[in-house]
């Protein structure tokens, strides 16, 4: 795995989360595997990748290439996605669209967080994201940036980077129940392989950050730096606000001094007020 946020393979980490998601088709809870199926061939579109040929979908999800024909001829016919005759390719349609603005508008935590984003970004001059979990990655929801930033992340919604390697995913699964966090440890050791001593190392040091700083930070030497915090608010699943800069901005003083707790004491302001409106 690499270290977040190394280069930001967006396009190769959503390829990676679809096609793993794909393999575990058959296993834990799925039920209705077309189904399934059929999630995956949506969710293999991206900001990066908007037009895709049945082959491409069919390689990037690792589902049969007739089946995606099959899938793609459906979902094309119910609106979700539209075919172009001249590219011989597809992507997604309004049908599409009006899943994702339902799951977003109707998010009280991201709709709070927004304004306390962009004013997070501002004032640091910063990139602010929050992020929930799927499956083993954390997925970018809302994005802020500051107005004075001039730092091209590619951090818009729907990005990826690994919940085992990432400040993010750090500060996530600190604050999940020990059963759960068990868990998802448990399934990055099975597709971490060799790499799993290092990277369980790299998960301890980042955990334990969020107990002896309140948040977490990404490790010194990178292109961008982060700090990250968890959100909680009962009735709702644990998302992360995450602050992203450049490492030249963001050295590990102010980190620590700064912007960690600053980002800390938003993401409390926040579960307080969301909590005596729920």
């Amino acid at each position: 795995m690499k270290a977040w946020p190394e280069k930001m393979e967006t396009a190769m980490a959503t390829v990676q989360a679809v096609k793993q998601s794909n393999r575990d088709l058959d296993k834990g809870d799925v039920r209705v595997v077309p189904l399934a199926r059929g999630l995956a061939v949506l969710a293999a579109f991206s900001a990066e990748h908007p037009w895709m040929g049945n082959q491409e979908i069919a390689v990037a999800t690792g589902i049969p290439a007739p089946t995606v024909s099959r899938m793609v001829h459906s979902l094309a016919a119910l609106g979700y996605l539209r075919y172009d005759e001249s590219r011989r390719k597809c992507r997604l349609a309004s049908a599409a669209l009006t899943l994702g603005y339902a799951a977003v508008s109707g998010d009280s935590v991201q709709r709070a967080a927004r304004i306390e984003m962009q004013k997070f970004a501002d004032a640091s001059d910063t990139h602010v994201i929050l992020g929930a979990r799927d499956r083993l990655d954390v997925i970018v929801n809302e994005s802020q940036v500051g107005k004075n930033v001039n730092l091209d992340t590619h951090l818009a919604a729907g990005l990826r980077v690994p919940i085992a390697s990432s400040p993010m995913g750090w500060a996530l699964l600190a604050a999940l129940p020990e059963r759960e966090r068990f868990y998802l440890q448990s399934n990055v050791e099975r597709k971490s392989g060799r790499d799993w001593p290092s990277v369980r190392r790299q998960m301890a040091e980042g955990m334990s950050q969020l107990h002896q700083y309140g948040f977490c930070m990404s490790p010194c030497g990178r292109e961008l730096a982060s700090v990250a915090v968890p959100l909680s608010v009962p009735g709702h699943p644990s998302v992360v606000l995450a602050s992203v800069g450049r490492s030249a901005g963001m050295n590990r003083a102010r980190m620590e001094r700064e912007l960690g707790p600053r980002l800390a004491a938003t993401a409390h302001a926040l579960e307080e007020r969301l909590s005596t409106c729920h």
